[in-house]
């Protein structure tokens, strides 16, 4: 069978901090009355399985397509232990994540996780929304510990307002947090590890209080890693086709594109990528199949394409391209 542009079903993750703007923001179906923190996007995890909505292959899955289609859909990209290997997802924090970190690749082997290099985006950000990113400078894995014990580790996180369109670099290591009131589109490896360091005081959705990981935290922040800045913002251009780098790590590559009303932008075959649109409509075509996007939908076009593809946009549209 020939692959062809892919959209996938959401998993939707009940988070105590979650909201509901996921179906008022991108009209998803969400389930009723629960916080609504993650919407899953693009997963190939053990037991969170994405699942094609579209075209001939619909009700197969992403790992289906892995191990039958593996070069025609991702081409020469590395895999993740025999798993696709991104990971991608739409949060909604309501209220504030975890003070929390990920294990870097050789902390993640001795402690028994898996490393997560990830990117924020900020999709939608309440007025006076912040991030807590890195540590402030001068902060010692000493004072970070006595912080722990006496209270007030907060105030050893870098804090850094944000607003729609900012985007910020986590690397394996970097501790960090997403404040309240913000929608953040993540691309990330396919990791689900994750060490908390500090819960505000809070229960979770069984009424008890959530892990903490102290000792694998500690062995996993980079305590030289000092007030980290934003990804630099663009050149505003807003008549002309624009591509924008977030990331270039060899774990993935992120552009934030923006194509203005009635434009059109080649998808050259040959290298997988991923299409998260963030506002406004556009149209992938290839050969005679036509796949509409619309905010907060994901589109994987597989490298194995016979002929490049073309997006296209009447209205004009802003969008994420990720590269693995």
């Amino acid at each position: 069978m020939t692959l062809y542009p892919l959209i996938f079903q959401p998993i939707f993750k009940d988070r105590v901090w979650g909201g509901r703007r996921l179906e008022t923001l991108y009209g998803k179906k969400l389930p009723p009355a629960i916080p609504v923190g993650e919407s899953w996007e693009v997963s190939d995890r053990p037991g969170d399985l994405s699942v094609v909505v579209n075209g001939p292959l619909a009700g197969k899955d992403l790992h289906w397509l892995i191990e039958r289609y593996r070069t025609a859909l991702v081409g020469h990209s590395s895999l993740h232990n025999g798993r696709f290997p991104l990971l991608i997802k739409i949060l909604d924090a309501r209220e504030k994540l975890s003070l929390q970190v990920h294990p870097p690749a050789q902390k993640a082997r001795e402690l028994g996780g898996e490393p997560k290099t990830e990117l924020w985006y900020i999709a939608d950000a309440d007025p006076g929304a912040e991030l807590f990113v890195g540590l402030k400078q001068g902060i010692t894995r000493a004072e970070f510990e006595k912080r722990i014990a006496a209270g007030g580790i907060e105030d050893c996180f870098h804090r850094i307002p944000v607003k729609s369109g900012d985007a910020m670099f986590l690397p394996s290591g970097r501790v960090h947090a997403i404040g309240a009131g913000l929608v953040i589109f993540e691309i990330q490896q396919n990791s689900d590890t994750t060490y908390r360091v500090f819960d505000w005081n809070r229960v979770g959705l069984d009424g008890k209080p959530r892990e903490l990981h102290l000792r694998q935290s500690l062995e996993s922040i980079d305590f030289t890693d000092f007030e980290p800045a934003l990804v630099p913002p663009a050149s505003p251009q807003p008549s002309a086709i624009s591509i924008r780098p977030l990331v270039r790590d060899p774990l993935f590559k992120v552009s934030a594109c923006r194509l203005p009303a009635k434009t059109q932008i080649a998808l050259p075959a040959g290298e997988m990528r991923i299409l998260g649109v963030t506002s406004g409509a556009a149209e992938v075509h290839c050969s005679s199949f036509v796949q509409h996007l619309g905010p907060g939908t994901f589109c994987l076009v597989p490298a194995g394409l016979a002929r490049e593809c073309i997006l296209l946009t009447d209205t004009g549209a802003e969008y994420l391209e990720t590269l693995a």
